[in-house]
């Protein structure tokens, strides 16, 4: 594969086959990063930080989860009773995970993904973006973490209207974690699809947009993320590989003139 080719071909129209072809871009990321002595460069240092915090999100959950869920629930005494607080507790810490995966290191790695997606267009080649200045660093780091939290803030929010899901006996924790995995797969695909669209200042109404038309194909790219953060060592590389995917389905929309010129096109120069 050039690095030319890991832009995926998609189709002019929606079909149920683009699920897969979503889930693949992690596949073409990790090609594409080998390929690139700076996108390996970015991608370690993002690895490096996302151990440290995954590391950090097991220890918290190990050490707090059972006493936050006991002062909503008393263990019970009896075996029947355990096994449902037990099971309780295990796929509400799951979800936490996956969600505090999904808050913790885009905070702390904020600063490094518009370099991650900059880069990936560059190789892949497209724009290398405006000149190096302190202030656009500044201002990139700024942006980036803003939007960042504002994006947070929707995944939270979606999980928060499910939690009343839990009070309904026996199967409301399955659904509560089904349907919060299922909105953090769709979440993670506006998420590293916005990135780079952000970057070239399309509104994220056209960002609802391709998640609206193209939804097989966004979740596909959601569910490949939501996967890998359940492979060990792999999941240490989660971060930067979705930016780099989300960055390769940029590109491959624009290819295909599903998304209009962007923005930044016109005002001469990248955010």
């Amino acid at each position: 594969m050039t690095p030319h080719s890991a832009v995926p071909v998609i189709a002019p129209q929606a079909r149920l086959s683009d699920f897969f072809q979503g889930m693949g871009l992690l596949g073409r990321a990790l090609s594409l990063v080998f390929r690139s002595k700076r996108l390996f460069f970015l991608s370690a240092l993002c690895a490096v930080i996302t151990a440290v915090a995954l590391v950090g999100l097991v220890w918290l959950l190990w050490r707090y989860a059972p006493g936050a869920l006991e002062s909503f629930w008393v263990r019970p005494e009896s075996w029947y009773g355990r096994a449902a607080w037990t099971t309780v507790l295990v796929l509400s810490s799951l979800v936490v995970w996956v969600v505090g995966a999904n808050v913790v290191p885009p905070l702390l790695l904020a600063p490094l993904q518009d370099p991650l997606s900059e880069t990936t267009e560059a190789v892949v080649g497209g724009d290398e973006g405006p000149p190096f200045t302190l202030a656009g660093l500044v201002r990139g780091i700024i942006t980036g973490v803003a939007h960042t939290l504002a994006r947070l803030f929707f995944l939270l929010l979606g999980l928060a209207i499910l939690l009343p899901l839990h009070l309904i006996p026996g199967v409301g924790s399955v659904l509560w974690t089904v349907l919060g995995s299922l909105w953090t797969m769709t979440w993670m695909a506006g998420e590293f699809l916005a990135a780079p669209m952000t970057r070239h200042l399309y509104p994220f109404a056209e960002v609802r947009r391709m998640l609206r038309e193209r939804r097989a194909l966004c979740l596909g790219l959601g569910a490949g993320v939501y996967v890998l953060l359940w492979v060990p060592i792999l999941n240490t590389f989660f971060l930067p590989l979705a930016i780099v995917a989300g960055t390769l389905l940029y590109r491959g929309l624009r290819d295909a003139r599903l998304l209009p010129p962007p923005p930044s096109a016109g005002a001469g120069a990248l955010k």
